[in-house]
């Protein structure tokens, strides 16, 4: 999409004085992040829904977005959960007989901002170069930021102060971001109460084969995403979802059959999420246990495991992934910032390392030797992404029957 003239200017800044001129899509409101940047090619809408991304300002490498509009079906939470989306070119006019509005209608219903035509590529690879970065996504007044503007070597040059003034605001703003790992964005997105999942309205590959009896899965919500708990109903699970902070006591009055920790956004290590690390300690003496992302870090630091940040972290739909065990390698969607530390796997904790990124080498799942335990630092229900690897959740089913 061209400039259009009631799209107001906008701008990109970041903590360390990188800036990007654009125009402003969706809410025409400011918002405040971390920058991150994703990779997959489709799947722009489950992006935005994703709870994994509170707290984070969104880059899509793909460099054609909305071109096939939005559609309530695809959604992966109640709304969507990411502070910003920064994308290349917005598609004017979408295409597809699934669609009900268009993606500059959708965050604008949901008070989410947006920019468009900035260079996506210079903007990963600076986060590539130089680690994720605090940004200040600024929809700026027509006379504060003229067509003039978008050129830095001219604001730059102290020709025009005013504008000059207001982009080193937007720097020092992103230089007051509150880093993800100093609040509770957990709580932030986990349910209040408990409440059931029905089997999904819409699947684009074959159902698998369903349990012969309904078996009950307890899943604790850290943020997670609508098609973790639709890859266990269509297996014949009745999934009860439960807050973050549910007691070990409460889970077990439920009498399940097994429990999931699921994905979420943020810091795993925060005070906050203490105590479900302390819950799930207990929980996998008792119960088969399945982690994802955020999950698969709290079973490692239930364990006794200690976790680190990513330099940029993993985000697309093509990150490839090795069993260690088959020597089987497969594609993967990821969503983190964090990794666990493999060094810091206590010998005695009965937990192994069982797949490996072939990107950088990090810890991408573990496997207990003799519990029902078992992690994946990657999402195998994808949306969006290849379904590769729905077979976790075949392991999964056969743990609790």
């Amino acid at each position: 999409m061209t400039d259009v003239p009631n799209h107001p200017h906008a701008l990109l800044a970041l903590e360390d004085g990188k800036v990007f001129f654009g125009r402003a899509f969706g809410s025409a409101k400011d918002a405040a992040g971390e920058l991150c940047f994703n990779t997959s090619m489709t799947g722009y809408q489950e992006i935005c829904t994703d709870p994994s991304y509170r707290g984070q300002i969104v880059t899509l490498t793909y460099p054609l977005i909305n071109n096939y509009g939005v559609t309530p079906v695809d959604m992966e939470s109640v709304h969507p959960w990411l502070s910003g989306l920064v994308v290349r070119e917005l598609c004017a006019h979408p295409s597809n007989w699934r669609a009900t509005q268009e993606l500059d209608e959708f965050l604008a219903n949901n008070n989410i901002p947006g920019i468009y035509g900035l260079d996506t590529r210079a903007i990963t690879q600076h986060l590539r170069t130089y680690g994720f970065k605090r940004a200040v996504l600024a929809v700026a007044p027509p006379d504060v930021l003229p067509e003039e503007a978008r050129d830095p070597f001219l604001w730059s040059s102290g020709r025009t102060p005013g504008i000059e003034a207001y982009v080193n605001d937007c720097i020092a703003r992103a230089q007051h971001v509150t880093p993800l790992s100093d609040h509770d964005v957990v709580g932030e997105v986990s349910v209040n109460t408990g409440k059931y999942t029905a089997h999904a309205p819409w699947q684009p590959w074959p159902l698998p084969q369903q349990t012969a009896a309904q078996k009950r899965v307890v899943f604790i919500d850290t943020g997670g995403k609508h098609n973790i708990a639709h890859s266990l109903t269509s297996r014949g699970a009745e999934v009860v979802w439960v807050p973050y902070g549910t007691r070990y006591e409460e889970i077990r009055d439920m009498d399940p059959a097994g429990v999931v920790v699921c994905n979420g956004p943020g810091d795993p290590e925060v005070d906050a999420v203490a105590a479900t690390v302390a819950t799930t300690a207990k929980l996998m003496q008792r119960y088969p246990l399945l982690g994802i992302c955020l999950g698969h870090q709290i079973i490692a630091l239930a364990a006794g495991a200690r976790t680190s940040r990513l330099k940029f972290g993993h985000r697309g739909a093509n990150h490839p992934v090795q069993d260690i065990e088959s020597g089987k390698v497969h594609i993967t969607t990821q969503n983190h910032g964090f990794q666990v530390d493999a060094a810091s796997i206590p010998e005695n904790s009965g937990f192994r390392v069982s797949h490996i990124s072939l990107n950088d080498g990090s810890v991408e799942g573990l496997r207990h030797h003799d519990l029902p335990v078992l992690s994946v630092q990657y999402h195998p229900e994808a949306c969006p992404g290849p379904q590769d690897n729905q077979y976790i959740f075949d392991e999964f089913t056969e743990l609790i029957s």
